[in-house]
C-alpha cells in the first residue's frame, strides 16, 4: 500500500489505471469510520495496487480526485479506478472487506 502525497503521484496512479485497476482509499486521521475503513482496506486480499490519501494532509490530491473522477468528496471513500475513471465506490461504514471484494468481482472489467 502506498500513500499518494502529491498531484504528480496522483497523475501517475491515474495513468497506471489505464493498464490495470487501482484501488484508492481517501480517509481522515481523526474520524472513527475512517480508521475502521483503513483497517478493512489494509486487510483486503488482492494483487491490485492499493493507494491511500490522507485528506487532511493531501487536500489538493483529494480535490483533484473529486475533479478528475467527477465523484462527490466523501471521507472515508474507497474507489476502484480503471481506465482513468472511478468505476465503483463505497463510503463510510460500507467499507468492509466483504463488500469491497464483492465490488471488485462485480465492477472490474
Amino acid at each position: 500500500m502506498q500513500r499518494i502525497k502529491t498531484l504528480e503521484s496522483w497523475r501517475k496512479v491515474l495513468e497506471q489505471s489505464h493498464e490495470m485497476p487501482c484501488l484508492v482509499l481517501k480517509f481522515s486521521l481523526t474520524c472513527i469510520s475512517s480508521i475502521s475503513a483503513l483497517k478493512e482496506f489494509k486487510a483486503l486480499a488482492t494483487e491490485l495496487p492499493k493507494y491511500v490519501v490522507i485528506v487532511q494532509k493531501e487536500r489538493d490530491v483529494s480535490n483533484a480526485i473529486e475533479s478528475d473522477l467527477q465523484v462527490k468528496h466523501e471521507s472515508p471513500q474507497f474507489i476502484i479506478l480503471q481506465g482513468g475513471k472511478g468505476t465503483w465506490q463505497a463510503t463510510h461504514y460500507k467499507i468492509k472487506q466483504s463488500l469491497l471484494a464483492e465490488g471488485l468481482s462485480l465492477y472490474m472489467k
